[in-house]
């Protein structure tokens, strides 16, 4: 990620996705706090983007953009329930990052069939390469 306020940007972008399904659990906040830590994004403005709107930000690269659609993923899973809404909210959110369609389905019903709701960096990127092939 290139600057400060890219990864602002994204940070916005996961907690627009948090509360698509009309309320924002404790898990979800810890886990983008977490995200906001990694990011080094200061406590003071990680709590104010609560308060800001959502500005889409183009993500140039292949890998950031499935990086970002997986943290997305993992944000949907943390509360332990899959709404109807975030399920259709991430489609769109991948389709519109330019991820293939059929990838983010495999990657999706992976993550669900998983314990721990999560899958291998190398299957994920394994699942997004085989489909530009």
């Amino acid at each position: 990620m290139e600057n400060y306020e890219e990864k602002i940007a994204l940070l916005t972008e996961m907690i627009a996705f948090s509360v698509v399904d009309g309320k924002l659990h404790e898990r979800e906040y810890l886990f983008l706090s977490m995200i906001a830590n990694e990011l080094e994004i200061s406590n003071t403005d990680f709590k104010s983007l609560f308060h800001q709107e959502n500005n889409a930000v183009v993500i140039k690269s292949e890998f950031e953009r499935i990086q970002q659609f997986y943290r997305l993923a993992l944000l949907m899973h943390c509360d332990g329930e899959l709404h109807e809404k975030e399920q259709i909210k991430i489609h769109e959110i991948g389709i519109n990052m330019g991820l293939n369609p059929h990838a983010i389905k495999r990657v999706l019903k992976a993550m669900e069939k998983s314990p721990t709701n999560m899958i291998s960096p190398k299957f994920l990127m394994e699942v997004f390469q085989e489909q530009l092939n």
